[in-house]
């Protein structure tokens, strides 16, 4: 038996950009990956000297001055995130992105249809991973309206948390941003990103969401000049910092690229900008 290291197969295809880890399992198990001309099976481990193929195609490892890119969308309502439109038509957020060759685009989490602002899509399977993973403990603010305004019991409950269906929902931090009329603003925090977590908890609590955007993704924010539907490409600067806080060799990887937008990065627990003289 050799003793060369191995690594997961779907960590291995992630890593090269062609998609999430759940989305290299999902095309193991449908027979789109072979390795030394054999169908590939979940759980299955490869060394540095076995052929993969996706689809037919080879895969190999990219050399090391491969640019991590990281493009900051800010998602408009309707859109969905997938790569495929679904049965009423609807456009994806990849519809919009530049094309890769031999990669792909992936997106760093989700967001619901409904759910406008903030998201995060790299060429690099292993920081959208490490931006996913509990471990790094990345928190989420979004903009939240709602018809009325909540009490100071219900400012509590949220963040105790609300119960439904054996499952407790909670915000981390809630702050109240003004408002007119009817129409009231909060910002939100969560640690995780359940499905529908934010209009669950004002739900119970008996208020109607009405506008929902996310603002921040951990050290990220969304810039108030960057239009809905409109994404532009990070900067090498912002890559990087955001590569060494996730513990990412970025040996040669970085390219300069024609972006010159402003930093989009904030300090953060584990980044600390540079100053400029």
């Amino acid at each position: 038996m050799s003793d060369q290291p191995t690594q997961k197969l779907q960590k291995f295809l992630a890593d090269q950009g062609l998609g999430s880890r759940r989305e290299m399992e999902r095309c193991i198990l449908e027979g789109q990956v072979t390795v030394n001309g054999k169908i590939a099976h979940q759980g299955q481990r490869i060394g540095s000297s076995d052929r993969v193929e996706f689809n037919g195609k080879r895969v190999t490892k990219p050399d090391s001055c491969k640019r991590i890119r990281v493009l900051i969308l800010n998602k408009a309502p309707g859109q969905i995130v997938s790569r495929k439109r679904d049965s009423q038509h609807r456009v994806t957020v990849f519809d919009q992105l530049p094309k890769l060759v031999n990669q792909r685009w992936i997106s760093v989490g989700r967001l619901d249809v409904a759910t406008s602002g903030l998201l995060l899509i790299t060429n690099n399977g292993l920081l959208a991973h490490r931006l996913m993973h509990p471990s790094f403990v990345i928190d989420r603010e979004y903009a939240v309206r709602v018809f009325g305004t909540l009490s100071e019991a219900q400012l509590k409950a949220s963040l105790e948390g609300v119960e439904l269906e054996g499952v407790l929902h909670r915000f981390s931090d809630i702050q109240y941003y003004g408002g007119t009329g009817s129409n009231h603003w909060y910002h939100v925090v969560l640690m995780e990103g359940r499905n529908r977590e934010i209009r669950i908890v004002f739900e119970r609590l008996g208020l109607t969401v009405s506008r929902l955007k996310r603002v921040r993704f951990g050290p990220v924010i969304l810039p108030t000049r960057l239009r809905t539907g409109k994404y532009f490409e990070a900067s090498p600067a912002d890559v990087e910092l955001l590569a060494k806080w996730l513990k990412i060799d970025m040996s040669a990887t970085l390219v300069p690229n024609s972006s010159d937008c402003e930093s989009c990065l904030i300090d953060y627990p584990g980044i600390t900008k540079p100053r400029s003289s």
